[in-house]
């Protein structure tokens, strides 16, 4: 439909052209380029959204046929790859409209009997999976799976059941793409047999190399980031920069050498093998968007030369930029396309056109002795960092809520070290036999080794990073002017109060920083509640005007993947808190505690309460950091700000040493917060025991204590059977209700039973799958006291 109108506008357009007016054929071309991009990007978007799987064959044991197509992510606990599905049956009976590219995970586990075997670029498999439609929690400030799968074109994601290997490998030598990804796997299985096994930066030089980040540990990952060099921890534009150099350089000695100069100048082959270069290391990156970016600037440069032109800077720029949006219309999506794109413009601009980064005049005529070259690059180098570091610091805020203060110090070192040393080891070592390489990697992991130490040292320092929430839309702009002016090219002592006054135009990213922003948004008897989609568990930040709380920390699966690290550290780190004043566990579950641990390492809570036996881990964590722990109990009560905090179950008589693990359930910490005018209940999984005995102490008097405050009800253990009893229902009479669930969870939760439950009693039942996480805001001495907000914009094909 979009592209059809295009198409219409576009015809309107074409005869405009034809007319003898100036002025409409400036403004037609205009035109027709934005309808072109218009019809391009709505193509984009109509062929993967036609590619999403029918809603009727989730959770159905289907028969894939198909080609591993791109380099799979494999480690001790399995592999995640993409597939490409050439056939696909459900039974007997063979379906026709499917998608073609979804992504698959296989992990061993006790209901799955085969272990998982090597997984290889091209191969043709038969699979048993169970898949869904592209699913992904909805959070903001969180990974957004949903978005990365439409990106990709994955039309399902799902879990292997069992498989058969067909064809050990099925590519043509038409199929370049796939015989790259074929040399990517074959170059990452070739380096890592190089170190010993227990190399820690094995996966750092494979990132080098060949732009795999997966090996990369989690640990590692935060040190790059304190210290702001993670943009080196790729393959970045220098890197493509400086082997396009060497390809060049080796083209244009090998050139020379003959009378090959008279077939075409030693310039324009060396430009062309120069992009060559850069095409081909791009291509082993994966095209990771900063090397598109510089793989494109060399080659309009390149054809520039063989053209006879002559472009400004920012004509490459701009030609760069084109073809990347261009090939990837969703590139803007990505923070590396504003990191890479940002600093090269920012340096462009803040060079000029014909003098050097000081002003100082830099032309062949001038000839000054070598100290002086030398320290006029030292000066520029520095100035080149400050203008990065500076420009940079908008995007850093909003895509990573972080400023390293160590960055230009790290940077300095760190640049050089991985960019002349351990990089070009790397790769020599993964190009030459492995008898040579073997002799190149090892000094590159070993420069590694000694740069990290230095590195986590700088890391560990109090002040090495300043964390602070996603800046708005308008402290963006500000800072963005500010900076504009403060970089612009010239000498620095030019007017340098201006510049200072620009560089200060960025205080506003940092206002969170000073002063939480719920201080100003909340009034005095006033809260918010955050109920995150958090998966199957639990985890709800309560917010008044000077405190917060958190109930629950959600799931962990496996040893590594919780959801404090995926999804509520990230939250807390967008929203600007790094502070908690009480942490509420409601019983040990796995999927209520399962975050504690990540979030204790990087956030500072004062206080604990909780329904834990005495020999729960979390208990032993909070004492070995001295933050103090007491049992949940019935009684417990406390006011924040105007904010009522009331704890309804366990009994009074709880202590930590007389939990019933075997019921852990029963035990879970009720609590109840309320203002003047609302009332929220935070249940837990307490089921139909606990509920009757709360419903047991909601005598008439503790009835007339809440009155007729508006109550919203989280249904207890994620609306199983076992829970939500029509006695308490009836008792507390809620007039919303919402359930953190898993999206097609095993446990069936919400139970149909329950639903129909709450829909009989007509209380509004919102579930997280569906909204994504809810924002409730609680207010004071309002008619409108309640105000709810669902975060499930994007969810469009799930409707």
């Amino acid at each position: 439909m979009h592209t059809s109108i295009a198409a219409g506008i576009t015809s309107l357009l074409v005869s405009i052209l034809a007319s003898q007016n100036s002025h409409l054929k400036k403004i037609a071309v205009i035109s027709l380029l934005f309808t072109m991009g218009f019809a391009w990007n709505a193509q984009y978007a109509e062929s993967r959204l036609k590619n999403i799987l029918a809603i009727e064959f989730e959770g159905k044991e289907l028969n894939l046929q198909g080609r591993v197509a791109a380099l799979p992510q494999s480690n001790s606990s399995g592999a995640k790859f993409t597939f490409e599905v050439n056939e696909v049956s459900l039974g007997k009976e063979k379906l026709e409209r499917f998608p073609k590219r979804i992504y698959l995970s296989w992990q061993p586990a006790w209901r799955n009997p085969q272990a998982v075997p090597e997984i290889i670029p091209g191969q043709r498999w038969m699979f048993k999976a169970k898949l869904k439609r592209p699913y992904g929690s909805l959070n903001p400030y969180t990974f957004d799976f949903e978005r990365w799968s439409f990106h990709q074109d994955f039309g399902a994601s799902g879990s292997i059941r069992l498989g058969k290997l067909l064809v050990d490998q099925d590519i043509s030598w038409a199929e370049i793409e796939l015989r790259m990804e074929l040399m990517r796997w074959n170059l990452r299985q070739k380096i890592r047999p190089m170190l010993p096994s227990d190399a820690r930066y094995v996966g750092v030089l494979i990132a080098l190399v060949m732009g795999d980040q997966n090996a990369i540990n989690q640990d590692d990952w935060q040190v790059f980031n304190a210290t702001g060099i993670g943009h080196l921890i790729s393959i970045s534009g220098l890197h493509v920069t400086m082997l396009a150099g060497v390809g060049a350089s080796f083209a244009a000695f090998i050139w020379r050498r003959r009378t090959w100069p008279l077939i075409a100048p030693v310039s324009k082959v060396a430009a062309v093998s120069g992009f060559i270069t850069a095409f081909v290391y791009a291509w082993l990156a994966g095209f990771q968007i900063p090397a598109q970016r510089t793989m494109y600037m060399v080659g309009v440069v390149a054809f520039a030369l063989w053209t006879g032109r002559n472009p400004r800077s920012f004509d490459i720029w701009w030609w760069a930029l084109a073809f990347v949006l261009l090939v990837d219309p969703m590139a803007p999506y990505t923070p590396g396309f504003w990191l890479s794109f940002g600093a090269v413009a920012a340096i462009l601009y803040a060079m000029g056109d014909s003098s050097g980064l000081l002003g100082v005049p830099t032309g062949k005529e001038l000839e000054v002795h070598w100290q002086q070259r030398m320290l006029q690059a030292l000066k520029e180098a520095c100035r080149v960092q400050a203008v990065v570091t500076l420009s940079l610091l908008p995007f850093t805020l909003y895509w990573f809520y972080q400023v390293s203060i160590v960055s230009p110090l790290a940077n300095a070192f760190a640049i050089p070290l991985v960019s002349y040393i351990v990089t070009p080891l790397a790769i020599l070592g993964a190009m030459l036999p492995e008898l040579i390489g073997r002799w190149l990697i090892w000094p590159a992991h070993a420069a590694m080794e000694y740069l990290a130490v230095v590195l986590e040292w700088m890391a560990g320092w109090s002040w090495s990073v300043v964390w602070s929430k996603q800046p708005e839309w308008w402290a963006l702009l500000i800072s963005g002017l500010g900076i504009v002016y403060a970089i612009r090219p010239g000498d620095i002592l030019d007017a340098w109060k201006w510049r200072v006054l620009g560089i200060a135009f960025c205080i506003p990213l940092f206002a969170p920083a000073i002063q939480p922003l719920s201080s100003f948004l909340l009034g005095h008897g006033e809260f918010r509640a955050s109920v995150l989609d958090i998966g199957q568990g639990t985890a709800v930040l309560i917010e008044t005007k000077n405190r917060r709380l958190l109930y629950d920390t959600g799931p962990i699966q496996g040893k590594k993947d919780d959801a404090g690290q995926r999804i509520i550290l990230p939250y807390l780190r967008g929203t600007g808190i790094d502070h908690i004043d009480r942490m509420v566990i409601s019983h040990s579950d796995s999927d209520h505690v399962g975050g504690a641990a990540t979030l204790l390492k990087h956030i500072h809570f004062d206080s604990m309460i909780g329904s834990l036996p005495s020999n729960n881990p979390l208990l032993q964590n909070l004492q070995a950091r001295k933050v103090p722990s007491i049992p949940c109990r019935f009684g417990q009560r406390w006011e924040w700000d105007g904010v009522e905090f009331v704890i309804w179950h366990p009994h009074e008589a709880t202590i930590f040493s007389n939990q019933h693990p075997e019921k852990p359930n029963e035990m879970s910490c009720v609590l109840e917060v309320r203002n003047k005018q609302s009332s929220l209940w935070l249940t837990g999984d307490v089921e139909k025991q606990g509920e009757a005995e709360i419903t047991e102490r909601l005598d008439d008097a503790m009835l007339q204590e809440i009155g007729d405050r508006e109550l919203i009800f989280m249904a207890p253990h994620h609306g199983s059977k076992t829970s939500s009893s029509l006695a308490l229902l009836r008792r507390l009479n809620p007039d919303q209700a919402f359930a953190q669930n898993g999206y097609r969870n095993r446990y069936g939760h919400p139970h149909a039973d329950i639903t129909a439950r709450y829909r009989y009693l007509d209380i509004p039942f919102y579930q997280t799958p569906e909204t994504g996480a809810q924002s409730w805001l609680f207010k004071s001495n309002t008619k409108s006291s309640t105000q709810f907000w669902r975060h499930d914009i994007k969810r469009l094909w799930h409707r």
